[in-house]
């Protein structure tokens, strides 16, 4: 559904590798000062996701099919996206990234010069980029938000790391001159605040108490309790809903103890999914095959086995990987230079979370079983982040967001994302490929096709094991009116009303 744009964006392939995408922006957007948005916006956006000396590797893996922008000569609120490739995925994923005010981060234009192929080349920057990238940086709008005004209908009014953080509805808004605003443009609460409670008891405490009106992403024993109690069903109301939201666990193929496909199997028998499931999630969780859910039942392998508990089918896979077992009980076999390694884990996680840390030691103990050595090292987010861009894990236990809207698997699997959002490092020629033609495809029976043998591919070659899809848990208070969704949080909050009372 259209935010910022008028419509659906026209297409128009253009020989057979290209495709001009063109976009409409609505003539009632403005920025905060009032000014429109406009196309050249756009084109300043694009350019600071493709500006050396910024942190751009997770835009290039996700935008790097925009290799283009066209300004309409006649209409400054129109422009057409140059693409390479022709999937129709493209045409959605075009305009999936948040709009910078020229004018606030680039007050001079001085980009407006510089095309956006110009910038992708592979060359030292110019004097007016590098120019761009120090001033950019030195804004730390990380940590200061005020300092980057939107367009959206909040404003950042108060926040503290670690603690919470308030929005401020903008008392005029431009979606509200709107006859008839879609729900994406819809935004009733005066005012959001999102309290930090890292703990899931303390947090379920706060919304008893009535300190907070809304969880979100419950744990499912917090939940369950919850709706079992007679004075909480008073008060609160409950909603589950499918996710795309999977729990996996990632093996860091360029590790030398990893870098075969039998290993990464062997080790994959080691988690008992079932008994995660009712362990983390009360049974309410979906097993799978693979990174589509068993609920798209078009494109979603079936024929493929789920997972099975087995430390002795590992024991067998590992004898075939060339690993054998020592005196000690550990597991060894030579490594690239003929000497000796033996098969020890780290398994990385976030720190806090009761699903991680259960997935984690169901593992750990299993493995322990058959003679493999694994450390738990549980880590601050903002950390763990940062180390699996870096390769300096050796498995990890973490959630990734499916996108119901499109299939390309660029970022996660593909050799581009390697870097940036492909932590795991894998990537094969027969992947790249299969990859790239199920993002160009357009037809429903070709994509069926592609999608079944890019899900065997992985099943055989493990790079992450999918161990459930989850479903998302709201709990709310009853005055309000939730609408709840599929995509993480599980809700709306800009679409959150409190109800009419009945006279």
């Amino acid at each position: 559904m259209p935010w910022l744009a008028q419509s659906f964006p026209t297409t128009q392939r253009l020989n057979d590798s290209l495709l001009l995408v063109t976009y409409q922006l609505r003539p009632e957007a403005t920025w905060d000062n009032g000014s429109p948005v406009l196309a050249r916006d756009v084109a300043f956006t694009l350019k600071v996701m493709n500006c050396p000396g910024l942190p751009i590797e997770m835009d290039q893996a996700m935008f790097g099919f925009i290799r283009d922008i066209r300004l309409d000569s006649t209409d400054a609120r129109r422009f057409t996206l140059v693409c390479v490739g022709q999937s129709p995925d493209h045409v959605r994923s075009s305009g999936d990234f948040s709009i910078l005010p020229e004018y606030v981060l680039d007050p001079q234009g001085k980009l407006r010069d510089i095309t956006l192929p110009n910038l992708r080349q592979a060359q030292p920057a110019g004097p007016v980029v590098a120019d761009f990238a120090r001033r950019y940086q030195a804004l730390q709008l990380q940590n200061h938000p005020e300092r980057l005004p939107g367009c959206g209908p909040y404003r950042v009014s108060g926040w503290q790391k670690g603690r919470y953080l308030t929005l401020t509805r903008k008392p005029q808004w431009w979606a509200d001159t709107l006859p008839a605003p879609p729900h994406v443009l819809q935004a009733f609460p005066e005012k959001l605040t999102y309290q930090i409670i890292p703990d899931a008891a303390t947090a379920t405490l706060a919304l008893r108490r009535g300190e907070i009106d809304l969880y979100s992403l419950m744990p499912a024993a917090e939940f369950t309790r919850l709706q079992q109690s007679a004075t909480d069903q008073q008060r609160l109301q409950f909603y589950t809903t499918d996710s795309h939201e999977f729990l996996a666990a990632g093996f860091d193929v360029r590790k030398s103890v990893l870098r075969d496909a039998l290993t990464r199997r062997a080790l994959s028998q080691l988690f008992d999914v079932p008994a995660l499931i009712q362990a983390t999630q009360q049974g309410a969780a979906v097993a799978s095959v693979g990174l589509i859910s068993p609920r798209v039942t078009a494109y979603y392998h079936d024929s493929l086995p789920l997972l099975d508990f087995s430390p002795v089918a590992a024991v067998e896979l590992l004898r075939q990987a060339g690993w054998r077992r020592a005196g000690t009980g550990s597991w060894t076999r030579p490594n690239a230079q003929g000497q000796p390694e033996e098969l020890r884990l780290g398994l990385s996680y976030r720190a806090g979370e009761p699903a991680y840390e259960t997935a984690a030691r169901q593992f750990s103990a299993a493995a322990r079983g058959v003679g493999i050595a694994v450390e738990l090292r549980p880590t601050e987010q903002s950390v763990l982040s940062r180390q699996l861009r870096a390769g300096e894990t050796d498995m990890s236990i973490r959630t990734f967001s499916g996108n119901p809207f499109s299939y390309d698997f660029t970022p996660l699997l593909h050799s581009k994302g390697i870097g940036a959002s492909n932590t795991t490092g894998f990537s094969l020629p027969a992947s790249d490929q299969l990859i790239e033609q199920i993002a160009a495809t357009d037809d429903p029976a070709r994509k069926t096709r592609l999608l079944r043998k890019f899900q065997l591919l992985l099943h055989q070659q493990r790079p992450f094991t999918v161990l459930y899809f989850l479903r998302y848990r709201v709990a709310a208070a009853r005055r309000l009116s939730v609408p709840v969704t599929g995509l993480k949080p599980g809700y709306e909050a800009a679409r959150i009303r409190t109800k009419v009372s009945q006279p």
